[in-house]
């Protein structure tokens, strides 16, 4: 899929898409093979468990609120006009901890099944499952810590 040029107007996404997964509001800003961004609404408490994108460079640049990045036992605090950067391969978990929504963009290189991904767990209730769909889609979660 080739990007088309155009503008994708604020609060809206890409077909007027808006996806809720598992509490978490993602919208589609921009979409070609070579490149996936979304906005993304992380509320207060909210989480993505660790996970690897094997096949994707990924990236979050954060408006406003906080985020907690972890990679294995290093955690950082990423906040307003902060840009996250998660190579391919390495496993990766967020945390909203700040108290406070957290408004991002999200983006990933190339853009493989992500999007199809989003589509598939789009109000999709059973965290089970959207790990299950995830492997499908080049999405590896990692399972919980012993204990």
């Amino acid at each position: 899929m080739n990007m088309t040029p155009g503008i994708t107007p604020s609060g809206e996404g890409i077909s007027a898409l808006k996806w809720n997964i598992l509490g978490q509001t993602y919208i589609p800003k921009l979409y070609s093979d070579n490149a996936f961004v979304w906005h993304a609404l992380l509320p207060a408490d909210s989480f993505v468990p660790p996970h690897v994108h094997p096949t994707q460079d990924e990236w979050i640049t954060i408006l406003d609120g906080e985020l907690e990045v972890a990679f294995g036992d290093q955690v950082f605090t990423a906040g307003a006009g902060d840009t996250v950067k998660m190579p391919m391969g390495i496993a990766h978990g967020i945390t909203n901890k700040s108290g406070k929504d957290a408004n991002c963009f999200f983006g990933v290189a190339p853009s493989r099944k992500l999007f199809e991904l989003f589509n598939a767990l789009h109000d999709l209730g059973d965290p089970d499952e959207v790990v299950r769909l995830s492997a499908l889609h080049e999405v590896d979660f990692l399972p919980p810590p012993a204990g």
